[in-house]
């Protein structure tokens, strides 16, 4: 009940500055018009019935002064006010209504003296163009007092970098001048710029890669410890297989903080407390702080990952401190890795699954959401089928079930050992409402090659390389043992495979190894005959089976993102910063248009006004400045849609006005009409599309 209340609070909050954005907007439209000389008939706040107005030489009315004004004897009239200020039942933005001009009726005109019509092109130009100049100046006003106050962001420093991403296989271009050999990204490098353009926060490196053109390369320089010159790297983003959007695929730095549960929903505390759990850090309050690993002090979560990964599978000690200043040591047992390969699933993007000796585990839910659950789906079900692939992997299972986007689609998991069968619609993006893992922690089940069912190996990989195609289990068999060691899931099957094959490792030779594995043939899943075959590892395969590392459950996500304040040193730089931030949001918002017409920025990535105000409820419990941002970003987008050159906005009105500047004479009434028509059309249309999928990924989520 408290979080609902929260929830509409943030809401109201949202709907009122998004109005007052809007309001700012006509008042520009407002005092032009005064200023030319031009009738205003009403300043009005809000759409619909007026609720209470004002006239001056009448007062505060319930309801329009409007009928009132009108009844009035002439020589009375005189000494009252023109316009009417009214505040309106719906307050939701807000509109000024002149004599003359009327944006449903391009052709109305007026032949009263101060009617808009009567007055000079370039005046009417000025009154058009107001309201855009209001916008971009309480954007820049709304940017200035953010930098004077101070805006807390993520530094532009690279966190994790993710194996076969852009970022990883980035060419270093000064190779020779800085010593760098090896390509890529690195933790810990600080990208200085992007091309010839500054970074100030990480929030801007993603940007550069959503907003960069499709196949070509973007430059990096970047700060490297150890290097004295900048690092200059090139990269060529790739499209997101979940956002949709061109990546580098790199994440931002991690704080040494675990994330707290302050602002967070009684689900989302749930599953902070559940990926601690799951990591081995249950005795850990959230919101500690990463002190120390084994014994020495740190300053990031990547020393405990680095520490995880040269432990040789020992435990590490990792010490945190609560807020209430109490420490607490806990042993973080590493996990046995798995090797990784890049697939790439219908041409549609490349991404990596991981696989032991060509071993693929079964997809699991990992978290559903709440559509997912509205499905019937639950945490920890595992994939028997996904339409017509049986024991999928988590890309055979992806490419599943895209391919059933926008209809309904057949599913079997299992779930506390039995079959359970689900009819789910899948969305017209791809999805059905759930987090990924898989199986490796649950059992030996494999799934097969990680190139199976629709999904084909990426540029550069070799499918000839899996030993599991040599011992040729069917999707869904179960390893239970391997080398006389009994197998119960991933982690022990490569310890037994290991054990099996250390002397022919020792040695540099192949080996042979005696499997067991169960058959998915009975009526439920873990009744089927059990087979025995003998494996043939050639001395690639051992070498391959014992370079394997070790990796940390405890994860950089577990961890609060680092963040700097983007602070004005006074109020010069303050300003300086606040049109430079003004410039900057406008050329995105032009560019992003443009990217849209491209194709690396689709229509579900736009946001109508349901999604601007879901992101805006989000956007309050950060607090004030993050709001006054979100509002300054808003008031900037406004002035850009407005003056693009389309019918019914401030900017088709203006290229009507310019060709009348031009050819002496107005446009014609019927063009007018025509264009009207066709903008409101297309306006509708693109608020329709936006709105369906603003609610579609609320609900989705």
């Amino acid at each position: 009940m408290l979080e609902t209340l929260g929830i509409a609070r943030d809401l109201l909050i949202v709907i009122i500055g998004f109005s007052l954005v809007i309001v700012v907007h006509e008042l520009g439209h407002f005092l032009a018009a005064r200023w030319a000389g031009v009738r205003v008939d009403q300043f009005a706040v809000g759409f619909g019935q007026a609720l209470v107005s004002f006239r001056k030489g009448m007062g505060f009315r319930r309801g329009s002064t409007t009928r009132e004004y009108a009844a009035m004897h002439p020589e009375a009239r005189a000494a009252v006010s023109e316009t009417e200020y009214r505040l309106n039942w719906l307050p939701f933005g807000g509109y000024v209504k002149m004599l003359g001009q009327d944006d449903l009726s391009p052709g109305a005109t007026a032949g009263a003296a101060d009617s808009y019509s009567s007055k000079p092109v370039w005046k009417r130009m000025i009154i058009i163009s107001a309201g855009v100049v209001m916008n971009v100046v309480l954007a820049a006003v709304l940017f200035v007092f953010v930098f004077m106050v101070g805006l807390r962001a993520p530094p532009p420093t690279v966190g994790d970098v993710a194996a076969g991403t852009p970022a990883a296989r980035a060419e270093v271009v000064n190779a020779a001048a800085t010593g760098v050999k090896e390509p890529g990204l690195r933790p810990g490098d600080r990208v200085v710029r992007v091309g010839s353009r500054e970074l100030a926060s990480f929030n801007d490196l993603a940007l550069a890669a959503a907003m960069s053109k499709r196949d070509r390369p973007v430059d990096l320089f970047v700060e490297r410890e150890g290097v004295a010159e900048l690092v200059h790297l090139r990269a060529t983003p790739e499209e997101s297989r979940t956002t949709r959007l061109l990546q580098f695929g790199v994440g931002a730095a991690a704080s040494p903080v675990l994330f707290g549960e302050g602002s967070l929903t009684s689900r989302e505390r749930a599953l902070v407390r559940s990926s601690l759990e799951a990591a081995g850090l249950g005795g850990v309050e959230p919101g500690s702080r990463l002190v120390r690993v084994n014994g020495e002090d740190v300053g990031s979560p990547r020393a405990l990952v680095e520490a995880v990964k040269g432990t040789g599978g020992a435990p590490v000690r990792a010490t945190f401190v609560g807020a209430d200043g109490e420490e607490t040591t806990v042993a973080i047992e590493p996990e046995p890795a798995l090797a990784s390969v890049r697939v790439v699933i219908d041409d549609d993007g490349a991404f990596r699954v991981d696989h032991l000796l060509g071993l693929t585990p079964v997809l699991r839910i990992g978290e559903p959401t709440s559509r997912g659950e509205g499905l019937g789906l639950r945490a920890g079900d595992v994939f028997a089928r996904i339409g017509s692939v049986e024991w999928p992997s988590f890309p055979a299972g992806l490419a599943e079930i895209r391919r059933h986007a926008g209809r309904d689609l057949e599913m079997v998991v299992v779930r506390d050992g039995r079959y359970v069968t689900l009819s789910v619609s899948v969305t017209r993006g791809g999805t059905v409402g759930f987090g990924t893992s898989d199986a490796r922690e649950v059992s030996a089940r494999t799934s097969g090659a990680p190139d199976r069912g629709r999904v084909s190996l990426a540029e550069g990989e070799r499918g000839d390389a899996f030993a599991a195609a040599r011992l040729g289990l069917p999707p869904g068999s179960v390893i239970v043992e391997a080398g006389g060691e009994g197998v119960t899931d991933f982690a022990s099957l490569r310890a037994a495979l290991r054990a099996a094959t250390a002397a022919a490792h020792a040695a540099g030779t192949g080996a042979t190894v005696e499997v067991a594995y169960r058959l998915p043939l009975g009526a439920s899943p873990d009744d089927g005959p059990v087979e025995r075959s003998s494996w043939s590892l050639e001395a690639g395969d051992v070498a391959a089976l014992h370079a394997l590392g070790w990796s940390s459950p405890v994860g950089e996500w577990l961890f609060e993102p680092e963040l700097i304040t983007l602070r004005a040193g006074g109020p010069i730089e303050a300003v300086t910063m606040g049109v430079r931030e003004t410039h900057r949001v406008m050329m995105m918002t032009y560019v992003t248009i443009l990217r849209l017409f491209e194709g690396t920025v689709r229509v579900e990535h736009l946001k109508g006004p349901v999604g601007i105000a879901h992101l805006g409820t989000r956007v309050v419990d950060q607090g004030f400045v993050y709001l006054i941002f979100f509002f300054a970003i808003i008031s900037v987008n406004l002035a850009v849609i407005n003056f693009l050159p389309l019918p019914i906005v401030d900017g088709g009105q203006f290229v009507f006005l310019l060709i009348e500047k031009i050819t002496g004479k107005p446009v014609s009434v019927a063009i007018q009409n025509v264009t009207a028509i066709i903008g409101l059309a297309l306006i509708g249309s693109v608020f329709l599309i936006v709105t369906y999928n603003d609610i579609v990924a609320i609900f989705a989520g």
